[in-house]
């Protein structure tokens, strides 16, 4: 059975966030890291892992991270998540 990751992801250098959604973290976070040559994320490299929630669907973890996107999301960062 497949479990899919919604992460969070920390660029301590640019102080900036990203947030995302995915079925293999590890492969996943290399892409934002090395392997990716395009995209918003490769700007502002190195990347941390600050914080993943894990969904049994697809569905659930996708409406997780669009609710982490939101402004209601964005405040639950600012209050949960110790960006450093």
């Amino acid at each position: 059975m497949d479990e899919f990751v919604v992460y969070i992801l920390w660029s301590a250098t640019y102080k900036k966030w990203y947030v995302g959604m995915t079925s293999s973290l590890i492969n996943r976070f290399a892409s934002h890291n090395k392997l990716g040559t395009k995209g918003w994320t490769i700007r502002y490299r190195p990347w941390k892992v600050v914080h993943v929630e894990f969904y049994k669907t697809k569905k659930e973890a996708l409406l997780r991270e669009k609710q982490l996107k939101s402004g209601r999301g964005r405040e639950w960062m600012d209050s949960n998540i110790d960006f450093q």
